[in-house]
C-alpha cells in the first residue's frame, strides 16, 4: 500500500494514498478526513439509538401518544407500533452508504418488547455491521378522548322536540342515526374530539349530548333538512380554559313541525281535509275530497292553522258500491255498513271493488293506499 505524505492527527501514522485522496461525504469534518481508518472506526458508531423507549397507549381505545397528541392506530398488538417508534428514533451515520437494516422484536412480557436492530453499511469502502438492542416499554394510560367519555363530558346538547306534539318513534330513531352518522364521518377524517356522550329520552322528546358545538350544529341542521321545522340555539357559560378563555355550552333546540307526512289535517280554509305529504319548507299535501295538490302559504310558516283528524294508517278497506259521477261515489260505511255517498277524489280507481276510506267527525273520505 503506497503511503502519502499526510499523517493521521490522532495516532501519527502515515495515511495511505487511497485514504488521502478518498472522496469523503460533504458532512465529514476536516479532522475526520485526516484520520486513518483505524482511528476513524475506533470512534465510529454506525447507529445512534436511545437506551430505551416508552410508548404511551390508551388502554381503552388503543390510541398511541405521539408528539403532543393522541393518534388512533387501530391496534391491540403493539409490536408493530414498537417497531415504528424504534425506527423513527434510530439514526444512521451520515457517512454510511448502501445502508440496510432489519428489526427483530422479542416479546419479553405484556408491557415490554426488546427490539434487536441489525444494521449494515459501507463506510470508507469498508462494510460495517452493528447490532443494537432497544427495550420498549408499553405504558397503558387513558387518552384525552376516553377520559372525557368516561367523565360524561359534552359541549353541546341537541333537544329534539315537536310543536304541540312529541316526536314520533321514527323521528327519534332517525335522530339517533343522524347523530351517529355525523360523528362517524368526523372520526373517519381523524377527528378524535368527535363522540356522542349520551342519548336520553324524555317525556318531551330526545336529548343528544355531543362532544363539540360543531357536531351539535350539524345534527340540528340535518334534522331540520330532513324533517322540516326550525332550530334555535342558546349559550351557557360553563368554565374558562387554561388560557383564560370563556368556554360555553350550546343548546340547540330543534322544533319539528306540528304535522308529519301521513297525517290527515283539516286546514281552516273550507277546502276540505288534506293528506300531508311533506313538511319541508312549507307544508304540502293533497285534498282527500278532490285529489288536488295543496301547499300552505309561506306566510303560514311551517304549517297552517289546522286540526289533525288522524293518519293515513287509520284508513280502513271498504266496498265500493257505485260511481255516481265525476265527483261522487257510493261506499259502505266501515262501521255502520250503510251505503253513503261521499266525494270522489281524482286518485281513486273507479274499477276497484274495494277502496281505503278514512272516517272522522268531519265525514268519510276515500284516501290513497297507505
Amino acid at each position: 500500500m503506497t503511503e502519502s505524505r499526510e499523517f493521521c492527527p490522532n495516532c501519527g501514522e502515515p495515511l495511505s494514498v487511497d485514504a488521502a485522496e478518498r472522496d469523503y461525504p460533504a458532512s465529514a469534518s476536516r479532522r475526520e478526513r485526516k484520520l486513518c481508518d483505524a482511528c476513524y472506526f475506533d470512534r465510529f458508531d454506525l447507529v445512534d439509538a436511545p437506551e430505551r423507549i416508552e410508548v404511551r397507549v390508551c388502554a381503552q381505545c388503543g390510541a398511541v401518544y405521539r408528539g403532543r397528541r393522541w393518534v388512533d392506530v387501530g391496534a391491540r398488538d403493539y409490536t408493530d407500533v414498537a417497531v415504528e417508534e424504534v425506527s423513527e428514533s434510530l439514526g444512521v451515520h451520515v457517512d454510511a452508504e448502501d445502508v440496510s437494516w432489519q428489526v427483530d422484536p422479542e416479546q419479553v412480557d405484556q408491557n415490554t418488547i426488546r427490539m434487536h436492530c441489525y444494521f449494515s453499511g459501507v463506510v470508507r469502502g469498508t462494510l460495517v455491521e452493528e447490532e443494537v438492542v432497544v427495550p420498549v416499554r408499553i405504558s397503558r394510560q387513558t387518552c384525552t378522548r376516553c377520559g372525557r367519555i368516561a367523565g360524561d363530558y359534552y359541549a353541546s346538547i341537541v333537544q329534539v322536540r315537536g310543536v304541540d306534539r312529541t316526536p314520533t318513534p321514527e323521528e327519534e330513531r332517525r335522530a339517533r342515526e343522524i347523530a351517529n352518522e355525523i360523528v362517524a364521518d368526523m372520526e373517519s377524517t381523524g377527528d378524535r374530539n368527535a363522540f356522542v356522550t349520551e342519548m336520553d329520552e324524555t317525556p318531551d322528546g330526545l336529548n343528544i349530548k355531543v362532544s363539540t358545538n360543531n357536531i351539535g350544529k350539524k345534527i340540528s341542521n340535518k334534522l331540520v333538512e330532513e324533517f322540516g321545522g326550525n332550530v334555535s340555539d342558546s349559550e351557557t357559560l360553563v368554565t374558562e380554559d387554561e388560557d383564560g378563555n370563556e368556554v360555553y355550552r350550546v343548546t340547540y333546540a330543534v322544533r319539528l313541525p306540528p304535522f308529519t307526512p301521513g297525517d290527515i289535517i283539516d286546514p281552516d280554509d273550507d277546502g276540505g281535509p288534506v293528506l300531508v305529504r311533506s313538511v319541508r319548507g312549507n307544508l304540502k299535501g293533497r285534498r282527500i275530497t278532490t285529489g288536488e295538490e295543496y301547499e300552505a302559504r309561506f306566510e303560514d310558516g311551517h304549517a297552517p292553522d289546522a286540526l289533525k283528524l288522524g293518519t293515513l294508517e287509520d284508513g280502513q278497506e271498504t266496498t265500493l258500491v257505485a260511481v255516481e259521477d265525476e265527483r261522487a261515489v257510493q261506499v259502505l260505511d266501515p262501521e255502520t255498513f250503510q251505503t253513503k255517498t261521499i266525494a270522489r277524489p281524482s286518485y281513486m280507481d273507479e274499477d276497484a271493488e274495494t277502496v281505503p276510506v278514512f272516517k272522522s267527525r268531519t265525514g268519510l273520505y276515500v284516501v290513497p293506499d297507505a
